[in-house]
């Protein structure tokens, strides 16, 4: 059996660098599409995959043998040319992977198709069709089909099944065709799906227009102070509960914050004043006179205060107001679009009478929304359906674009087939024609409705930051959280929270859409569907942590208002699907306990239904996120992380590669001082064979102590961060306790998972440990000397006592310029003693701990950096190893780890996972060197 790159080594810092990334790329990214919570960044999706099916080089050591002797390499050379041949074949394959993880590579094509190729000779030319049976935001099987690899996509949830099926299966059915609006674009090549987002912009367009014309009066301009007018951005309205004080009972505003902008010159907040028994407001900028952090708003956590008499209101006053529908608005200030900035101005009866209209029709949204009241806050306050969370002015608006998607799609099946487009069948029944065209432009246009009430709802807020000065949309989180002043969004603007910004973004994401292989989306249960001969490769609900069928809800009811006659397979029930949706939610099933037993039986429907057809060619790829965890009178752990390990293998998987994926920078995550446990792990699993066997305990360990250190040595091969290591260690570890059905204790009970995870961390520590006794005296007795007392000084007797025991003297490691001696103590030289012209070449005593210090010091030292961190190991060659140097980058992270020494876990976790860039410049310089030697030897 050929084990793949996942199973062994990935450049696994290269794809959470690119993870990372993402999290700031917007133009053209799948995330624009729609909104769904907790995606898989599509870096860490695309190498996983690619991964999952390429084989590990070292599946190739009985070839690369044969080809040595051809090659008449001596016998006893052979050994060393095989295992330099597999690290040069793995090298390649992570530089394919670092390069194909990047999201500027995304349209190079010759780049994709060399990764399509590794697939298919990895495969014998016929790749399984891959499944992601919890699709969710559709990462894992849109970077599947840009593999080239059949892609199916499946999910309880409607509004996930139908994204995937707008990213997967809709672009194959047109790829490369040109737009049908008469005034597309005009050029000759219309690759992927870059017709059908031409044709969203279009005829996007026209929908904009088209409601401007029926609806525009409703929002009018804003007149500023020098008499012109100007586009509204938003209206900032305010919530209101009369004052429970008698001697009052003003209408008091639930204001979280007076300030509007915060831009330095250009401050803006709102200034409430009381006038005949009414609060008035304006506009100040005054930075001076401006609300304090004290006086900023009146409603928080602890209560609200009224503006005029100053009484305390307790919140459990607002809900009973709310819940008798005494919660009123008032307008308090209007942002309008100035010359490349914000203008504030103060409200006024015409902006406030254009929001007074009567109810529209609403019944699509009046079911109630969920009562977990840990994610949903409106009903607190008596917003108990999803139309309560809108204006009258935005239900108008977003009635009025919803009736547009269904007049735009008669337009695009006239125009399709102007343009020679047979009208075919509909999409629902598979067609590829203009009726299916019509259904899939329609569509993407009802995603732009559907996108646009996350920014057009009345828990909308504004952001006053500097930086922002925007439209802060509802889901800036995984939550439906109350809001007291909220932003009404002008949707014909041209700011963020239109219609155009929907309209351009969608569009961008369709526009990178490849189509390039077929695609399927279902709505299905995955503890019933059928997995046939589909290899998985999915990212699971994550217990407790997102209730995603009572979020979606909120898309739901417009999506369904839109586009159930083009998708009736989804939109037949009036709400998401929640009985059987697998979350551990304490709301719906009787409590934490009840919650934690409907997950865990349903994880393990899950995975014993996909046993079921494993086939033992390729593993399965799972994510899981590393958060929730407990802590009790064993240690903390993570008891959703623990009921998927348990369910694997009492489900009869094999644990056979563990990888911890981020979507943080590690450089940022070590600087708070914490272990920075990973944003999620991924599993590689395969099906363990049926009657597996029993083992003790004693002999579980000895397999760890005799495996262990050659799968940490081939993962220490790839770009692996040394704060990665312990987490992607449980692979191999959980591999030979899942080899078989049971471990055994002495006393004959079973060794539990949380036991198993205790001895591969124990082991890790002593593999580490061991590593220290293959390095010089000098260098053993510096990593025993920063174990126990850091870069702290201690006394002389001690240095020189440990110094003997290790076969050196404190005078040699003073001579290598390790410490400093003197006054009856010993230190030694952190990286703000040592010098910053280091030259190991002109040194008498040269270890390799102080190589690997200065290495590191010079990485991130100001001014110097990657090109004199390599300049430091071209001249230490020949005096130290260059592999001695990563493996006590390693093994000094793990001692500063244990010190809580982040400073210097920082500046060695960077040192190992720069070490390519590091060991290309010191070949470079040696290459210059011996070039600048021969040129002088010549003349």
């Amino acid at each position: 059996m050929k084990r793949k790159l996942i199973e062994v080594s990935i450049p696994l810092e290269a794809i959470n660098e690119q993870s990372a990334r993402e999290k700031s790329i917007r133009h053209g990214h799948p995330s624009t599409l729609h909104l769904w919570w907790a995606r898989r960044p599509l870096a860490a999706a695309r190498s996983v995959l690619f991964a999952q099916l390429v084989d590990d080089p070292s599946s190739f050591e009985d070839l690369y043998r044969e080809e040595a002797r051809a090659q008449g390499v001596p016998a006893d050379e052979i050994d060393e040319w095989v295992e330099d041949r597999i690290a040069a074949e793995r090298a390649r394959l992570h530089q394919l992977m670092t390069e194909l993880s990047d999201w500027d590579n995304l349209g190079n094509e010759a780049l994709w198709e060399r990764a399509r190729q590794e697939i298919l000779k990895s495969t014998d030319g016929n790749p399984p069709p891959i499944v992601d049976p919890f699709a969710g935001g559709g990462s894992i099987p849109l970077e599947a089909q840009r593999l080239g690899l059949e892609a199916h996509a499946s999910d309880l949830n409607p509004v996930a099944v139908l994204i995937n099926r707008a990213m997967i299966e809709i672009p194959p059915k047109f790829a490369n065709r040109r737009p049908v609006h008469p005034s597309a674009e005009s050029r000759t090549t219309w690759a992927g799906a870059q017709g059908l987002a031409e044709d969203v912009r279009r005829y996007g367009e026209w929908m904009r227009d088209e409601a401007h014309r029926r609806i525009g009066d409703l929002y009018p301009d804003a007149r500023l102070e020098d008499g012109s007018t100007a586009p509204v951005i938003a209206w900032i309205w305010a919530r209101t509960v009369p004052c429970p004080n008698p001697a009052c009972g003003i209408e008091m505003p639930l204001v979280r914050s007076w300030w509007l902008g915060k831009k330095k010159g250009k401050e803006a907040y709102v200034v409430p004043r009381v006038e005949n028994g009414r609060v008035e407001f304006s506009v100040g900028h005054n930075p001076a006179a401006g609300p304090s952090a004290s006086e900023d708003g009146t409603v928080g956590r602890l209560g609200a205060q009224c503006v005029a008499c100053c009484t305390h209101v307790d919140l459990k006053y607002v809900r009973s107001e709310g819940q008798a529908g005494r919660i009123g608005e008032r307008l308090m200030a209007v942002v309008a679009q100035g010359q490349r900035t914000r203008t504030y101005v103060g409200s006024d009866s015409e902006h406030e009478n254009a929001a007074r209209l009567k109810n529209p029709a609403k019944d699509f949204a009046a079911n109630k929304l969920g009562n977990d009241l840990r994610r949903i806050a409106p009903p607190l306050y008596g917003l108990n359906t999803f139309s309560d969370l809108f204006t009258k002015r935005q239900l108008i608006a977003l009635t009025t674009f919803s009736d547009l998607v269904s007049e735009a799609r008669e337009r695009v099946l006239e125009d399709a087939i102007a343009s020679g487009m047979a009208r075919g069948n509909s999409l629902a029944e598979g067609g590829i024609g203009a009726l299916a065209y019509a259904d899939s432009l329609s569509t993407y246009l009802g995603f732009c409705v559907s996108r646009l009430t996350d920014y057009l709802s009345s828990l909308t807020t504004w952001a006053s930051n500097p930086q922002m000065e925007i439209l802060r949309n509802l889901f800036a989180r995984q939550a439906i959280p109350m809001a007291w002043d909220f932003a009404e969004g002008n949707p014909f603007a041209k700011s963020s929270g239109s219609l155009t910004k929907m309209i351009s973004a969608i569009a961008k994401s369709i526009d990178l859409f490849s189509g390039s292989s077929a695609g399927k989306a279902d709505q299905a249960d995955a503890a019933s569907r059928s997995y046939g001969d589909m290899l998985i490769s999915t990212d699971p609900p994550y217990y407790d942590n997102i209730g995603y069928s009572d979020l979606s809800d909120f898309f739901y009811v417009w999506l369904r208002r839109t586009l159930r006659k083009i998708h009736p397979d989804l939109f037949g029930a009036m709400l998401v699907p929640k009985d059987e949706e697998l979350v551990a939610n304490p709301y719906r099933h009787g409590g934490k306990t009840g919650a934690q037993e409907f997950f865990e039986r349903g994880f393990n429907d899950v995975f014993a239904r996909a046993r079921e057809s494993a086939g033992a060619e390729y593993p399965i790829t799972v994510f899981y996120a590393f958060k929730q965890s407990e802590t009790n009178k064993e240690g903390t752990a993570s008891t959703g992380w623990e009921t998927l390990l348990e369910g694997m293998v009492k489900n009869g998987w094999q644990i056979t590669g563990t990888w911890p994926m981020r979507s943080e920078r590690t450089g940022r995550m070590l600087s708070v001082g914490t272990n920075a446990l990973a944003s999620s792990i991924v599993l590689a699993l395969r099906p363990r064979p049926n009657g597996a066997g029993i083992t003790d305990q004693r002999t579980f360990r000895d397999e760890l102590l005799e495996e262990l250190p050659d799968r940490l040595y081939e993962m220490q091969q790839g770009t692996i961060a040394p704060v990665d290591l312990p987490q992607a260690a449980i692979g191999p570890g959980m591999a030979i306790y899942s080899r078989y059905d049971r471990v055994l204790q002495a006393d004959g009970s079973s060794l539990t998972v949380r036991q198993a995870l205790q001895m591969i961390n124990g082991v890790l520590d002593e593999v580490l440990d061991e590593q220290e006794n293959d390095f010089h005296p000098e260098t053993r007795w510096c990593v025993k000397w920063y174990a126990q007392n850091g870069f702290a000084p201690a006394p002389y007797g001690t240095a020189e006592t440990l110094a003997s025991a290790v076969n050196t003297s404190v005078a040699r490691l003073a001579r290598s310029g390790a410490v400093k001696a003197g006054g009856g103590e010993v230190k030694l030289l952190s990286p703000n003693d040592l010098p910053s012209d280091y030259r190991p070449d002109l040194d008498n005593v040269v270890t390799l701990w102080e190589v690997t210090l200065q290495t590191a010091t010079a990485l991130t030292r100001e001014g110097e950096g990657i090109e004199t961190a390599g300049t430091v190991i071209a001249r230490s060659d020949g005096r130290v190893d260059r592999q001695a140097v990563k493996d006590l980058a390693f093994l000094v992270f793990s001692l500063a780890e244990k010190r809580k020494d982040s400073a210097t876990a920082q500046l060695f976790n960077a040192l190992a996972t720069s070490w390519p860039e590091i060991t290309a410049v010191a070949d470079r310089f040696t290459r210059t060197s011996l070039n600048h030697q021969t040129t002088l030897d010549l003349g």
